[in-house]
């Protein structure tokens, strides 16, 4: 559950879902300076301009920081009263699948704590790989496996948690919630 004085908002869904949209109204309508941490590298030329095209449509007052990996490096040297968005958990842990699950799943909980005491607003965004089918290769079911722990343990610490639908909003209730 979210620790108190936190404001922790996770927007996960679909791809193409709204989520990175999500966030940035969600950012801009806080007044606070804003540091979007980006996840994404360039592997192909699409993928470049994919992030050509993010580059380009982010408020020009937003701090930028491109860290593939070191996240929490990063946030220990934001301010404390910035609103942090952090784009996307997908790719952070794409980055990371070749340093293992217990590393992945040991730095996503480091992550999610330092977001969630923060006195700052943060907001993560990340994808839902459970939803489809059951993919065919193994790297791909190790990917949705552990994106899958990561995204429960960020819901646990959220104070609150969006499925981004179509465009659309739908809150999510962390299963401890349910009794």
């Amino acid at each position: 559950m979210a620790r108190e004085g936190s404001a922790l908002t996770l927007l996960t869904g679909g791809a193409r879902s709204g989520k990175s949209s999500a966030a940035e109204q969600l950012a801009t309508a806080i007044d606070a300076p804003v540091v979007l941490i980006a996840t994404a590298t360039a592997g192909d030329d699409e993928m470049a301009e994919r992030i050509r095209r993010h580059r380009a449509s982010r408020p020009a007052d937003w701090t930028v920081v491109e860290e593939p990996v070191a996240v929490g490096a990063v946030l220990r040297g934001v301010d404390p009263d910035a609103t942090v968005v952090l784009d996307c958990l997908s790719l952070w842990v794409t980055n990371q699948l070749d340093d293992g699950d217990d590393t992945i799943i040991a730095r996503a909980a480091e992550v999610a704590d330092a977001l969630a005491v923060r006195p700052g607003v943060s907001i993560v965004v990340t994808n839902e790989v459970g939803s489809g089918i059951v993919p065919a290769h193994e790297l791909a079911r190790r990917f949705r496996d552990v994106l899958g722990l990561v995204n429960q343990r960020f819901v646990q610490v959220a104070d609150r948690a969006l499925l981004c639908v179509a465009g659309g909003v739908v809150p999510v209730t962390p299963m401890e919630d349910l009794s």
